[in-house]
C-alpha cells in the first residue's frame, strides 16, 4: 500500500506535458520570450479520417477526436480501448480479460457491430462474423503514432460498417522509429505487454519489422489463463522518384487463448488466427490498394457459468465445435482534384469479396460488395465550406444502397469553427447472421424442447441516419481548446433474435431515437502541465423489446492532468466515470432466477476508474521505466450484467530506443 502511495505522490508533482525548447538549423536555441514559446506548444491536428485525405481537424466535415502517441505510453496502458475511454462519446465495455466492446453514441452491446476499425486505412473489422478482436489488433503499442477517432456515419466514403463511426490507427514511419525500440511490461494478474520494433532503410526502401507477445488470466479466476497472443508484423515502402510510393506490408496473429466473446448465453473458450497482405500505390492524389485477410477462429462453445446448469449451447448436431473461418479480399481505388482553387473533387470505387464456412454456419457463404463514392468540396467563401458527397453500394443479398452526407463549415474566426452535418450509413446482414445454424439445448431433466437459432436469408440492412452540430474554439494563444457537439441518431432495422414458433431467428425491426451532447477542453497551462477534461450525454428512445434493447450509460465524464520534466520525470492521472446502465437479458436468466447460484441484475453501477502512471526518461531519452496502475482505487465493478467483477492491476514498464 506505500508503494502505491508513493506512486500517487509522485503522480501529483508530474503532470503535463513538456517539449525541449525549439532550436534552429544551427542547433542554437531560439530565445523566445515564454509567451512567444507557449503560443506555439500546442498545435491544430491534421487528420485524415473525415475525408481521406489530410486536412485540420477544424475542417473536418465530421466530428474527429485524435488520441497521440504520447497518450498512449503515459496511459500506462496495455490495450487499445483502455486508451479509447478518454474520448467523450465513445462507449467501452470490458467485458473479461480479452473480450471489450466499443462502440459510440450509445449503441454499444455484447457482439458489437457497427464500428468500422482500421490499421492504416486497411479494415480490420471481420466483415463475416461483424466483431473486433481488440486485444489482437495487428499492430504493437510503440508502432503507433496516432488514432484518428470519428463519431457518426462515415459510410460515404468508407460505404458499409462505417455505421456508428470510424477508427483508423496510423503506425510509424521507417524514419519515425528508425534504430531497434524494444519495450516490455509485466505485471499482476500474469500480465505481459512486450514488443520488438525494428526500422531502417536501404537506399529508397524502408522497412519496419515488429513482433509482440501479450497475455493476462481472468479476472474470474486468477489462476486460468484470459488472453495469449503473438503477431508479427513487416512493413515496407519503396519511395519513386516524382512523389510516388509502393507500400507492401503483411503479418499474422496467433492468439491461442481468448476468454470470449461472451454472449447472452456463453463464454466460449476461443482462438484467433489472422493473416494478411497489403499492397498499395500512392502517386499525389491517386490511391491504388488490394488486400486480402483470413481469419481462422477455433471456438469451443461454453454455456456461461450461470446457466451452465440447465442449458448448453451447441452446433446443429450437438456437439461443441462452433469454429468458422472468413475470407475477405479487398480492391480500391481513389482520386482527387481540383477543379479550381476554390473547389475539391473526390471520387474512388471499392470490391470486396467475403467468404465464411465452418461448424456454426449452415451452409458455405459467400458475398460481393461493389461501392462507388463521390464528395465534393466547395469553398463558397473564405469562411464558409460545404461538403456534400454520396456512395452508391451494391450487395449480393440485398438491394443497393445510396449513403449520402451533406456538411457546412463555419469559421467565425481563424480559431472558432462551426459545423453542421447531416448523414445516412447502412450495415449489411454478415455472412454468419445469413447463414447462422445453432441449438440451444437443455441438460438433464430437460426444462424445455431444443431452442434452434437460426439465421436469415432475407435480412434488410441496418439503417442509421445521423445530424450533428459541433463547436470548436481556440483561446490564450492557442493553449486552451473548447468543444461541444450535439447529435440525434436515428437506428432502425436493426438485426436482433425474435421467437418465431419453436425457433429463434434473426430478424430486422424496431427502431431507437438517441440522442446527446458532449463538451470538452484541452489546455497547456505550462511547458510542462497540460491536461483536458470531457463530459457526454447520451439518451435513448426505442420500440425494442427483449435483448434486442439498446442499454448504456446516461452520462461519462473524463478528467486528465500530465507533467513531463527536463530531469526525466513524468506522469499522468486519468479519473474515468461511468454512470450505472441497464442492459437486456435473455428470458432464461429471468425464468431460472430462483434457481440461479447468484442472482443476475440487468443494472450494473456506476464507476469510477482513477489510472496513474509515473515515469523517468534517461540515457539521452533512449530509455524509460515507468509504473501504471490501473483502477488504482480497487473500484470492483462490473461493465456488463454478464461480466466479470474487475479490480485494480500494477504495471511495471522498461522501454529502450537504440
Amino acid at each position: 500500500m506505500s508503494s502505491c502511495g508513493g506512486l500517487i505522490s509522485l503522480c501529483c508533482v508530474t503532470f503535463g506535458q513538456a517539449q525541449d525548447p525549439p532550436f534552429s538549423a544551427t542547433g542554437e536555441s531560439n530565445h523566445l520570450s515564454a509567451g512567444e514559446e507557449l503560443e506555439f506548444l500546442k498545435e491544430e491536428e491534421t487528420v485524415s479520417i473525415a475525408t481521406r485525405y489530410e486536412q485540420p481537424i477544424s475542417q473536418a466535415p465530421s466530428n474527429v477526436y485524435v488520441i497521440t502517441d504520447e497518450d498512449i505510453r503515459q496511459s500506462g496502458a496495455t490495450d487499445i480501448p483502455t486508451i479509447l475511454r478518454r474520448v467523450p462519446g465513445l462507449d467501452v465495455m470490458q467485458v473479461t480479460g480479452a473480450d471489450f466492446n466499443v462502440s459510440a453514441r450509445g449503441d454499444n452491446q455484447l457482439f458489437a457491430n457497427k464500428l468500422l476499425v482500421m490499421v492504416d486505412g486497411r479494415s480490420i473489422y471481420i466483415d463475416g462474423q461483424g466483431l473486433v478482436f481488440w486485444k489482437s489488433l495487428p499492430v504493437t503499442l510503440p508502432e503507433i503514432k496516432r488514432i484518428e477517432v470519428l463519431k457518426g456515419p462515415a459510410s460515404v466514403v468508407y460505404g458499409f460498417n462505417a455505421f456508428d463511426g470510424v477508427i483508423n490507427i496510423i503506425t510509424k514511419s521507417a524514419q519515425d522509429m528508425k534504430g531497434t525500440t524494444l519495450q516490455f511490461g509485466g505485471g499482476e494478474l500474469g500480465t505481459i505487454s512486450s514488443a520488438a520494433v525494428q526500422a531502417g532503410s536501404a537506399g529508397k526502401l524502408d522497412y519496419r519489422l515488429s513482433i509482440g507477445h501479450d497475455q493476462n488470466q481472468q479476472w474470474r479466476n486468477n489462476d486460468a489463463l484470459a488472453f495469449r497472443s503473438n503477431k508479427f508484423n513487416v512493413n515496407t515502402q519503396y519511395n519513386f522518384s516524382g512523389d510516388a510510393t509502393l507500400r507492401v506490408a503483411g503479418g499474422f496473429i496467433d492468439t491461442n487463448r481468448f476468454d470470449g466473446p461472451v454472449s447472452n448465453v456463453q463464454i466460449p473458450q476461443s482462438q484467433f488466427n489472422q493473416g494478411y497482405t497489403d499492397v498499395h500505390y500512392q502517386y499525389r492524389n491517386v490511391s491504388i490498394r488490394g488486400w486480402w485477410q483470413g481469419n481462422d477462429i477455433p471456438v469451443d462453445s461454453a454455456t456461461h457459468p450461470l446457466l451452465s446448469r440447465f442449458v448448453r449451447q451447441t452446433n446443429a448436431t450437438g456437439g461443441s465445435n462452433v469454429s468458422f473461418t472468413t475470407q475477405t479480399y479487398n480492391l480500391e481505388a481513389q482520386h482527387s482534384l481540383d477543379l479550381s482553387p476554390s473547389n475539391r473533387l473526390s471520387y474512388g470505387v471499392n470490391y470486396r469479396y467475403n467468404r465464411v464456412d465452418g461448424a456454426a454456419v449452415s451452409e458455405l457463404g459467400r458475398e460481393d460488395r461493389l461501392g462507388i463514392h463521390l464528395q465534393d468540396e466547395w469553398k463558397i467563401r473564405p469562411s464558409l465550406t460545404l461538403v456534400a458527397g454520396v456512395r452508391y453500394d451494391l450487395h449480393t443479398r440485398i438491394n443497393g444502397t445510396w449513403s449520402p452526407r451533406v456538411a457546412l463549415v463555419y469559421n467565425l474566426t481563424p480559431e472558432h469553427t462551426f459545423r453542421i452535418s447531416g448523414s445516412v450509413a447502412y450495415r449489411p446482414p454478415t455472412l454468419f447472421e445469413s447463414n447462422l445454424d445453432l441449438r440451444i439445448l437443455p441438460t438433464s431433466p430437460p426444462l424445455f424442447a431444443p431452442i434452434p437459432l437460426f439465421g436469415s436469408q432475407t435480412l434488410n440492412p441496418e439503417q442509421i441516419i445521423s445530424y450533428e452540430a459541433g463547436y470548436q474554439g481556440w483561446w490564450m494563444n492557442h493553449r486552451l481548446r473548447t468543444r461541444l457537439d450535439l447529435f440525434f441518431n436515428h437506428l432502425s432495422d436493426l438485426i436482433n433474435f425474435q421467437t418465431v414458433g419453436t425457433a429463434r431467428t434473426l430478424v430486422n425491426g424496431g427502431e431507437a431515437d438517441i440522442y446527446g451532447s458532449e463538451a470538452g477542453i484541452e489546455f497547456l497551462a505550462t511547458r510542462w502541465l497540460s491536461g483536458f477534461a470531457n463530459a457526454s450525454y447520451q439518451k435513448i428512445g426505442q420500440t425494442f423489446t427483449g435483448v434486442s434493447r439498446r442499454g448504456g450509460p446516461d452520462w461519462k465524464a473524463n478528467v486528465g492532468v500530465r507533467g513531463e520534466w527536463d530531469s526525466g520525470l513524468n506522469g499522468e492521472v486519468a479519473v474515468h466515470y461511468v454512470a450505472g446502465a441497464t442492459y437486456p437479458l435473455i428470458e432464461l436468466f429471468t425464468l431460472l432466477a430462483p434457481a440461479l447460484p447468484t442472482p443476475v441484475s440487468q443494472t450494473v453501477e456506476s464507476y469510477t476508474l482513477l489510472n496513474l502512471r509515473g515515469g523517468y526518461r534517461f540515457w539521452h531519452d533512449k530509455a524509460e521505466v515507468a509504473v501504471s496502475v490501473m483502477n488504482a482505487l480497487n473500484d470492483r465493478h462490473k461493465e456488463h450484467p454478464l461480466g466479470d467483477m474487475l479490480g485494480s492491476r500494477v504495471m511495471g514498464w522498461v522501454t529502450i530506443r537504440l
